[in-house]
């Protein structure tokens, strides 16, 4: 069985535009196990959190800093995910934190422009060699409140993220000219697709207006050079325990969180005391 590896083309794409679709990451098998194990997972239903948006709708996530050997840690850790991270961020890359987003139906909030190393920056971080990969769980789309990004926004630079509308964003006079500027893209995937984004990407999220859920896990990256200079929630480098790409379908009965120490979001002091550990 052969897996995914990037090519040099795919390394241009993501270059000139901040981010790589990448289809059937994981195969269907691989896919349904990460699936059943989400949706039965009581340790991630039961550590999830709300943001609300503006409008006063939760986005729900549970947040954990290292990985282990669960079907979530597995993917976080296997060599089609690291080696592809190496080879866009052009380093050693090691484990800053996972994510699971559960976007309900009809529920589900909306998230406004960000980027992550606009809170990561924050966390003493100096350089913005930073990424992460979204792994969908349900089909994302328009409907349910998929990621946007604009294509090519990561040759932004760092935009200044504060408190509007109730949420730690990015400056809006700024998105605001972006969108005028850049190409709006609305990230639909299938179950087992991958997205790989920079750090400096920016990215958003609508609200759930549908009648299916959206959940995804979202794993990020920090670069062994980019080791942050001070302490905070999420860890300094810590060397990554890199697994073979077969070792996903050998998650077995290690399909649950059980035993992995999730983060309380009271120790989120990122930006203005609000939350910014969204997608």
């Amino acid at each position: 069985m052969s897996f995914f590896q990037l090519s040099d083309d795919q390394l241009e794409q993501f270059n000139r535009d901040g981010y790589l679709h990448v289809p059937a990451l994981f195969d269907p098998d691989e896919t349904r196990m990460l699936v059943d194990a989400a949706r039965g997972d009581e340790g991630v239903k039961g550590n999830a959190f709300g943001v609300d948006d503006r409008s006063g709708n939760p986005v729900k996530l549970t947040l954990w800093n290292h990985p282990g050997d669960d079907i979530y840690g597995v993917i976080g850790r296997c060599k089609r995910v690291v080696d592809t991270m190496e080879k866009l961020l052009d380093d050693e890359v090691y484990h800053y934190h996972s994510k699971m987003i559960l976007k309900e139906p009809r529920i589900g909030g909306a998230w406004e422009w960000h980027q992550d190393y606009g809170y990561w920056y924050n966390n003493g971080c100096l350089f913005p060699d930073m990424g992460s990969v979204i792994v969908a769980i349900d089909k994302a789309t328009r409907e349910n409140g998929c990621l946007q990004v604009l294509r090519g926004s990561h040759k932004l630079g760092r935009i200044e993220h504060g408190l509007y509308n109730g949420q730690t964003c990015a400056d809006p006079e700024r998105t605001d000219e972006a969108v005028k500027r850049l190409e709006l893209v609305y990230c639909d995937m299938d179950p087992g697709d991958g997205l790989f984004f920079h750090g400096l990407t920016l990215h958003r999220s609508d609200l759930n207006s549908s009648d299916k859920p959206r959940w995804s896990l979202i794993c990020c990256y920090n670069t062994k050079h980019n080791d942050p200079y001070k302490d905070s929630h999420h860890p300094r480098y810590t060397p990554l325990d890199r697994l073979p790409d077969t070792a996903v379908a050998g998650t077995g009965a290690k399909s649950s969180s059980a035993g992995q120490q999730f983060l309380d979001p009271e120790e989120d002091k990122t930006t203005d005391g609000q939350r910014s550990m969204v997608e």
